[in-house]
């Protein structure tokens, strides 16, 4: 057998060398490798033989791996190209599959877009949603006016909302009817937001199951606001800065802004006003609805004739802070204008709260006798018989 060879083995086998042939062609060294018949010769030529034949093998795996993992790296990157034109996530493969010779960059791909809604399909739904509305004494077109998400709001949401109102709290159609007229997002808003602020009323506001229909007709607000922002901030003012004890009571006040109602009511009495900040945390304790009331078209023009035209102690206004709840023109004015012509000054109380027959009487019987001194009993009698 011939091998060619560039490297004398000599101290290994008996060699003879063919010498280089005259022509002018590139001379190839040949070994010519001669068989032994003894053992020791046998032996020492097939070790040579096995460890060629090792590094061979050793560098065929070599390229199988390196072309199989040139394969992997391609159907992965194929499969990428893939999922991506398709639209769908896919994970980036491990950095030892992906080529070294370039930087691969994936970009992940955008989420595909929902499917075109029909002209034809969103009328007929708003059809459905007018129709049942309309079974319910409902008017869609104005909440749509006020309240433009009930658009796309779905028919099965509204349908579990009014379901949940007319079932769990009772509530009557013209209740409803209300509910829905004053606060429209109601349809629109999650069912368990709407729950949470009924667990709130029933557990810490602690109305009763008998009277929650009457504090949500009062106040529909209230199934709108959310607990931890308004309904809890305000029970704590309530409860801690007023003193209100029986927060039950005055339940509707709770969907009130702390900063945007509660406190300017305050200042005004406060620091327009000019009574101290104890006789107002008391004014507020004594009427809370007070917080109610406009500044501007209530408090002030009031004020303004209780001391201007009526000549009042501010000491009335503490004692009585129910004076800001009457009409000014159809009780206040006329009232005092008679108490005038008669040369009679009446308690805040006798003059607003009594009935207009009660009133005469008790105008008619001042004129024929002088009214009784602040210090004497019959004051605090005539006082505390309209509280």
């Amino acid at each position: 057998m011939e091998v060619p060879s560039s490297l004398p083995l000599t101290h290994l086998f008996d060699l003879t060398s063919s010498s280089p042939p005259p022509t002018s062609k590139p001379f190839i060294p040949v070994t010519i490798i001669r068989c032994c018949s003894s053992s020791s010769s046998t032996t020492s030529a097939a070790a040579p033989k096995h460890s060629g034949r090792a590094r061979r093998l050793s560098a065929d795996s070599t390229t199988t791996q390196s072309s199989d993992r040139s394969t992997v790296r391609a159907i992965h990157l194929k499969k990428v190209e893939e999922f991506r034109t398709k639209g769908f996530a896919y994970n980036t493969p491990p950095k030892h599959l992906l080529p070294l010779s370039s930087k691969t960059t994936l970009i992940s791909p955008k989420p595909s877009p929902p499917p075109p809604i029909s002209a034809t399909n969103t009328t007929v739904q708003l059809q459905e949603k007018l129709l049942y509305l309309d079974s319910l004494g409902i008017d869609l077109i104005p909440l749509l006016t006020t309240h433009p998400p009930l658009i796309s709001t779905p028919l099965s949401h509204i349908k579990s909302t009014i379901s949940y109102l007319s079932t769990t709290i009772s509530l009557s159609p013209p209740a409803l009817h209300r509910l829905i007229s004053l606060c429209p997002e109601i349809l629109t808003l999650p069912l368990p937001f709407i729950i949470s602020a009924i667990t709130f009323l029933l557990r810490e506001a602690h109305v009763t199951s008998h009277n929650l229909r009457h504090v949500i007709h009062r106040r529909p607000r209230l199934l709108t606001s959310d607990v931890k922002t308004r309904l809890r901030p305000a029970l704590y003012f309530l409860q801690g800065t007023i003193g209100i004890s029986e927060i039950n009571k005055h339940a509707h006040l709770l969907s009130s802004s702390v900063e945007d109602k509660f406190l300017p009511r305050i200042e005004y009495f406060h620091e327009n006003i000019g009574i101290s900040y104890d006789d107002t945390i008391l004014i507020f304790r004594r009427f809370p609805s007070l917080f109610c009331y406009s500044i501007k078209d209530n408090l002030e023009p009031k004020f303004n004739y209780f001391v201007v035209e009526m000549g009042r102690d501010l000491k009335e206004l503490v004692d009585f802070p129910q004076y800001f709840s009457f009409s000014l023109e159809n009780r206040i004015k006329r009232r005092h204008l008679r108490c005038t012509e008669k040369g009679v000054c009446l308690p805040l109380p006798a003059m607003l709260r009594s009935s207009e027959r009660r009133f005469m009487e008790r105008l008619e019987v001042c004129c024929d006798s002088s009214m009784p001194v602040k210090n004497s009993p019959f004051w605090n009698f005539t006082h505390n018989d309209y509280q």
